[in-house]
């Protein structure tokens, strides 16, 4: 819609260029009156408004807002300064002044007659204030001269005075954006035979027809009555409105059928007659040429678009939506060359669209939604690239769209619902680097095509349900609101990283073939009001921060694979649908959803209490019973714990002669080495003396060893001694040599470097690269032990974070096979001399493996708090160990508690995902030491990410590349930088 304020600016530009200063000399006398007059105004209306800031000097003349003409002042122009007090009568002292304008301000009196003194006004410009009341019967009072008056935007009301046509030289009246709710005076407003602009729109008058006698205005340019209660059709008597170049009647009751006579206008350039109740058709012998807008939309217009709207070579913005228009869309107006806006929606058009449609115009929008139409897009619809919407839902539109859209790198909105399109959907439509897509609404299609890794940042709303895509869901991120892909033949596990969509409020991924669990961060989701997973194969626990989603309405699961419970706190939530159906769930249904208002069938492990109202569910087993069957199974693994430890005791025993006699026959040491070494196995096991111990772990103890070389310098190196590995029979010996094989050849930036094997049969010793800053845990948890810095700021931290992960990143996908550490932990996180961190002790837990499966659990089984449930109850291992330790890692950097802190009961993961539940995502979690309002946003996120690396079940934890992903976009973003800087950067990271 155009600004109709134009009008205004345009008279109050006019004056201010004609407000020239002159210097030519006056009475003296006044001179100095004047200036005392206008350093009065400053006094009285504040000497803190901006246009005062230059009113000190002598020569008022040069003043801010101040227009002399022949050394008198002729114009005070003083707007946007937010003036209170009223108008002063001084301010008429000016004796000379013309043109005033005191626009933008807050004047809230009523009008102000004191400027009946100003007798030489031509320009009087009051609009955007704030007057109240009636405008005063003798407002003719004002100067004869009187050209420009400008009275809109205010809050006068009542009837406008007959008076108003007492100005014989008016050329511009404007009145409209008031609250005038009485009559207007048409027959005096008629004798303004000058008249050139007349406002009057936007007044809730009385309702009345349109004044015949406005046919007298014969000068008039610019007339605006929209939204003034007119009534009756266009009366005749207008057509001697040769002069016109707007018509604006828009928003009022008008009938009756647009009249022949304005499509004949020659000056005529905008027309705007939509939102009345006009009928019958357009006129088809369209002679105003010079027509450039034209919006006839919501009336009742029939017919058709007439042909000759091909003529208008001026046009840019054609509306006739909200009509009953019907027949072709004509094929001449896809060769208007200035077209940019063309909206013809809700209507009856049918066909096939204007081949040349876009060709040969700047075309920007285009909306044709709810008609008839039919047939292909046209090829050249984004031919130069500037479309920024398309939107044709709800037609019948068939076939692939045209190749111009992989390029419409503009494009804003796409709503192609509910139409007949099939073929790949262009996967440039997709792109993350130029995309400024923001709303896709293609459901109900036949498109076909798969997703990228990850969704442009400024997507709001996605709705791809009832089509034929494939593949895994993408990654979402940035402004998505809604996210819609019902049936469809989506594929894999719904991706565990949704901090990137928290404020997402719908959420629906229905009949695909969705498998694995639902992610544990489903939590974050705190703004979701409806989820719908249902049809899917979606298998494992329902997680339990669902109970806090304090938002959520509308909930579907049902036809998957879930088990076990349904956590009890979904007794917090305020649900209208609840569809759990169709699973494998057992346990009692929580107390709120015992109800038939939800839908929890086919369920047949569910059981409700004695007291419940639905009837279709066993009543659960008495408690009793079940702690009757633990205390035996208690008793039973109490006795095979027992056993187990006296047939160690006498293993024990036997090993320990073995031993002893070993001690009496050493064997000679032998060094393997992985790097060039400029010492020898002599110079390693001379170091191993107490003074040089710096430490034990689970592993052995580890000395640090100074290498002198030969030219007068040296270096440190770092020795593990290995614990109780004396007289390996050949076939353990040889898998301990193969395995520190593999980990001398493994070559990264952020993992301690292998230098070489030292061994006999009695000791083994590793020797690796010195690491000056010591361990990550001396530096989060030892500080009293270590010289300042002794507290890791967070970017450091983070920093740590990255450098970790891409080791880890690196083992877990850069080597073949993978390596899986077993032990990670802060401790095994060593700190050089710029305190870039380096993975210790990698594979170490592999090469103390015993013959037998290659990856059972030895006795070499992690540390407590950092070991993952998996540990006690599976014979196989993976990399989701590693995962699960590094998030306690993570939770180690971002709350600066220890791993297990709290003892055999209550290790840190725990802590941090019973605060998550219980207290969601809070400052009061982080370290103190960190926290800060900058930065605390993205610390909460890591945090988040290191909840998540914890969850219980290994598929549920992310892999450490999606890891390294998620902490270089923090660290990106927090620079400056973009998600394609992380994409890149991750590549380029993952090499050694």
């Amino acid at each position: 819609m155009p600004n109709y304020y134009s009008v205004s600016f345009f008279l109050s530009a006019t004056f201010l260029l004609s407000l020239l200063p002159s210097s030519y000399p006056q009475s003296t006398n006044q001179s100095k009156d004047e200036h005392q007059i206008l350093l009065g105004l400053k006094q009285h209306w504040g000497r803190s408004s901006p246009a005062f800031i230059s009113w000190n000097s002598a020569a008022h003349c040069s003043w801010g807002g101040v227009t002399c003409t022949d050394g008198v002042v002729t114009a005070i122009s003083l707007p946007n300064q937010t003036f209170i007090k009223p108008i002063p009568p001084s301010l008429c002292r000016l004796k000379d002044l013309t043109r005033l304008d005191l626009s933008y301000n807050n004047f809230s009196t009523s009008f102000p007659t004191t400027l009946y003194s100003c007798f030489n006004l031509t320009y009087l410009d009051l609009s955007n204030n704030l007057f109240v009341g009636h405008l005063p019967n003798d407002i003719s009072s004002l100067s004869a001269q009187l050209e420009h008056l400008n009275l809109s935007t205010n809050r006068f009301a009542g009837s406008i005075p007959t008076s108003i046509g007492r100005f014989p030289k008016l050329k511009s009246l404007l009145l409209d954006n008031n609250g005038f709710d009485g009559c207007y005076p048409a027959e005096e407003i008629s004798y303004l035979s000058d008249l050139e602009v007349l406002t009057l729109a936007y007044n809730p008058f009385v309702p009345a027809p349109i004044p015949k006698e406005f046919g007298r205005l014969t000068s008039l340019t610019y007339l605006w009555l929209s939204n003034m209660n007119i009534t009756g059709d266009i009366h005749e008597n207008l057509s001697n409105l040769s002069n016109l170049s707007v018509l604006a009647l828009t928003g009022n009751m008008m009938q009756g059928t647009i009249p022949m006579w304005i499509w004949q206008l020659k000056k005529l350039q905008i027309l705007y007659l939509y939102d009345n109740n006009f009928t019958g058709s357009i006129a088809s012998n369209v002679t105003a040429l010079s027509l450039v807008e034209i919006d006839l939309s919501t009336n009742r217009l029939t017919g058709r678009i007439p042909e000759d709207f091909g003529k208008l070579t001026s046009l840019t913005l054609l509306f006739l939506y909200n009509n009953q228009l019907h027949g072709l869309i004509p094929p001449s107006i896809g060769l208007l060359p200035n077209l940019k806006d063309i909206r013809l929606f809700n209507n009856m058009l049918s066909g096939a669209l204007p081949p040349e449609l876009r060709k040969h115009s700047p075309l920007g929008n285009f909306e044709v939604p709810n008609n008839n139409l039919s047939g292909e897009l046209p090829d050249g619809l984004c031919s130069n690239k500037q479309l920024y919407d398309i939107v044709v839902f709800n037609n019948s539109f068939s076939g692939k769209l045209p190749k111009s859209l992989d390029g419409c790198y503009r494009l804003n909105n796409l709503m192609l619902f509910n139409n007949h399109f099939t073929g790949e959907f262009p996967k440039n439509l997709w792109s993350v680097v130029t995309n400024q897509l923001s709303v896709v609404m293609i459901q109900n299609n036949n498109f076909s095509g798969t997703f990228p890794t990850q969704l442009p940042w400024n997507f709001s709303r996605l709705d791809i349900s009832n089509n034929r895509f494939s593949g895994p869901i993408p990654t979402l991120a940035g402004k998505m609101k809604v996210f819609k892909a019902a049936n469809n033949l989506l594929s894999g596990e719904i991706p565990w990283d949704l901090t990137g969509i928290s404020q997402i409020t719908d959420l629906d991924l229905s009949m695909n073939q969705i498998t694995g669990p639902i992610p544990m961060a489903i939590g974050v989701l705190k703004e979701l009001n409806a989820l719908n997973l249902s049809g899917n194969q979606i298998s494992g626990n329902i997680p339990a921060a669902f109970g806090f989603m304090s938002v959520l309405t509308i909930l579907d699961l049902s036809a998957n694979a879930l088990c076990g419970e349904i956590p009890h706190d979904f007794n917090k939530l305020k649900l209208n649908i609840l569809n759990l159906s169709m699973n494998q769930l057992t346990g009692e249904i929580p107390t709120t959803l015992q109800t038939e208002a939800y839908d929890l069938r086919f369920n047949p492990g569910l059981c409700v209490s004695s007291i419940s109202s639905i009837h279709n569910f066993p009543i659960c087993r008495a408690r009793a019973n079940i702690s009757n069957n633990i205390s035996r199974r208690l008793i039973f693994l109490f006795s095979v714990l027992a056993s187990i430890m006296l047939l160690s005791s006498v293993v024990g025993g036997f090993l320990l002669l073995r031993r002893q006699k070993e001690r009496q026959d050493p064997q000679p040491w032998k060094l393997t080495p992985f790097h060039a070494l400029h010492f020898t196995e002599h110079d390693i096991i001379s170091g191993l003396c107490d003074q040089n111990w710096i430490g034990s772990g689970r592993s052995g103890k580890v000395y640090r060893v100074y290498i002198a070389d030969e030219a007068g310098g040296g270096s440190m190196v770092a020795v593990k001694k290995i614990w109780s590995l004396q007289n390996l029979d050949e076939n353990v010996e040889k898998d301990f040599l193969a395995e520190a094989h593999i980990l001398g050849q493994i070559r990264h930036t952020n993992i301690v470097k292998l230098l070489c094997f030292v061994s006999n049969s009695k000791e083994k010793l590793l020797v690796y690269e010195y690491m000056e800053n010591g361990s990550l845990d001396r530096w989060l948890h030892q500080r009293e032990r270590i010289s300042a810095p002794a507290t890791l700021d967070w970017p450091m931290r983070l920093q740590i974070a990255i450098d970790s992960a891409r080791g880890l990143c690196y083992m877990h996908h850069g080597c073949s096979p993978a390596v899986v550490h077993r032990d990670i932990k802060s401790a095994n996180i060593l700190l050089d001399s710029e305190f870039r961190a380096k993975i210790a002790d990698f594979g170490l837990a592999r090469i103390l493996l015993k013959a037998g499966e290659p990856d059972s659990v030895s006795a070499m089984g992690g540390t407590f708090g950092y070991m993952p449930p998996e540990y006690g109850y599976q014979q196989r291992v993976n990399e989701k160990v590693d995962v699960y330790s590094f998030g306690v890692v993570l939770l180690e950097l971002t709350t600066g508690r220890v791993a297990n802190g709290g003892g055999a009961e209550y290790s840190l993961a725990q802590w941090a995902w019973r605060q998550y539940q219980e207290n969601g995502l809070s400052v009061d979690l982080l370290d103190e030491e960190i926290q800060n309002p900058v930065q605390n946003e993205d610390i909460l996120a890591v945090f988040m990410l290191g909840v998540i690396c914890t969850g219980q079940q290994p598929s549920m934890r992310p892999s450490m590349k999606e890891v390294l992903h998620v902490l270089l976009r923090f660290n990106i973003i927090s620079r400056g930088g973009s998600l394609q800087h992380a994409a890149s950067e991750e590549t380029a990271l993952l090499a050694p």
